[in-house]
């Protein structure tokens, strides 16, 4: 991860696994309070799962379940597991067409077909919208969702839904997953930045006891300051853009906002 800030790529090697086949399904209304010890076993439960909350009730309005050929459904099976199989495709953002959205219901198939939640040609998510991704270490995920929880009421109003999700923990310097398996805590906002930022300080302000990071390509408000504390890697990184890009031909004002040269 280089923020575009070290020049330009000539080249990239690929580590490559064999294709492989999806099946994803979708649940829904599972309370809140489930992820209160059970939030590593719902996590653990496919390749790869979502939660979907937008916090105007204490409960998971969706869960969705992306499962390699193979894997098998235990899911379902817990006692404490109360959501509902969806009966027909989803979306996960209120009033958006589920035809926009891959495959569900179980049915297999190739894992480009199905780890994205939008397929190809369609307006993915809702389309105009502001987005915010916080990431922390996966061991806090349940004390954070209840720090989110608290303002609830200030999230809801400029809230399309929120996502959460785990990250494997990376190598990468600006990595908001460096050295940590993470938990994200995702926000899709409505297009009003006059709304949104004050609300998204608030969110930060949540999650500053867990050391949040901010995702880069997203809407954050930490200072210059703060980001430096939570990437303890950036004094490395900033050194190495000045010996490759000393004239500063690939900075900008992004750049020099939160990177400070």
């Amino acid at each position: 991860m280089n923020l575009g800030a070290l020049g330009v790529v000539t080249s990239a090697t690929l580590e490559l696994v064999p294709s492989f086949e999806v099946s994803q399904r979708v649940y829904e209304d599972l309370p809140l309070q489930m992820l209160d010890g059970h939030f590593t076993d719902i996590m653990a439960a496919g390749y790869s799962v979502s939660l979907f909350t937008d916090w105007r009730a204490p409960r998971l309005a969706q869960v969705w379940i992306k499962q390699r050929e193979g894997e098998a459904a235990s899911l379902a099976k817990e006692p404490w597991f109360t959501a509902a199989p969806a009966p027909a495709r989803r979306h996960p953002v209120p009033g958006g067409s589920p035809d926009a959205c891959t495959e569900q219901l179980g049915v297999p198939g190739r894992w480009y077909d199905r780890l994205p939640h939008f397929r190809p040609g369609f307006r993915p998510s809702g389309g105009a919208e502001l987005q915010s991704e916080y990431l922390l270490p996966v061991a806090a995920a349940g004390p954070a969702l209840d720090a989110v929880a608290e303002i609830a009421g200030h999230v809801d109003p400029v809230l399309q839904i929120c996502e959460i999700r785990v990250v494997a923990a990376d190598r990468l310097w600006l990595s908001p997953c460096y050295l940590q398996d993470s938990v994200g805590i995702h926000f899709t906002w409505i297009l009003d930045p006059g709304s949104v930022l004050p609300v998204v300080t608030l969110v930060e302000r949540q999650l500053a006891p867990f050391g949040a990071r901010p995702h880069w390509g997203k809407v954050f408000t930490m200072s210059q300051a703060t980001l430096r504390e939570r990437y303890p890697r950036l004094p490395d990184f900033l050194d190495l853009m000045a010996r490759l890009d000393p004239a500063g031909k690939f900075r900008n004002a992004f750049t020099a906002r939160y990177l400070g040269r």
